[in-house]
């Protein structure tokens, strides 16, 4: 793997599957949310920069829609030492939907009862599967 600094929150990390590139998000303080209720995404405002289609990635069965979101506020109260500050703005994620939606981009939305795990090396990648986005404002 590979870290591109440049982006606000940290570093973005690039994983090659069979001639794809798929691009990590690394947030931090997951492990706070290690058992994720909605209070993690309810605390963050979000906004839509892309959409695409969700498949299987050994089959390439069609399996819905996948939506990526930026952080464009966080109000999560993360416990940090020695006066550190902490937050996730400007963080990318994925999220998959089990259906085909039509959202518009550059729309503030909620997600629509979000099941999240922690994964990775440092517990900072998260994977997002939600029941449906809502659009709160154009």
């Amino acid at each position: 793997m590979k870290c591109i600094s440049g982006n606000f929150g940290g570093c973005d990390q690039e994983r090659h599957q069979k001639d794809k590139v798929v691009k990590i998000m690394a947030f931090k303080k997951l492990s706070q949310f290690e058992l994720f209720d909605n209070s993690f995404f309810d605390a963050l405002d979000l906004g839509t920069i892309g959409k695409s289609e969700w498949k299987n990635f050994d089959s390439g069965e069609h399996m819905g829609t996948k939506v990526e979101l930026v952080v464009i506020g966080d109000k999560n109260k993360y416990k940090t030492t020695n006066g550190e500050a902490v937050s996730n703005m400007y963080e990318k994620m994925m999220v998959k939907i089990a259906k085909d939606i039509d959202v518009p981009m550059n729309a503030h939305v909620r997600l629509v009862n979000p099941q999240a795990s922690v994964y990775g090396q440092y517990r900072n990648q998260l994977s997002i599967v939600a029941d449906d986005i809502e659009v709160i404002k154009k």
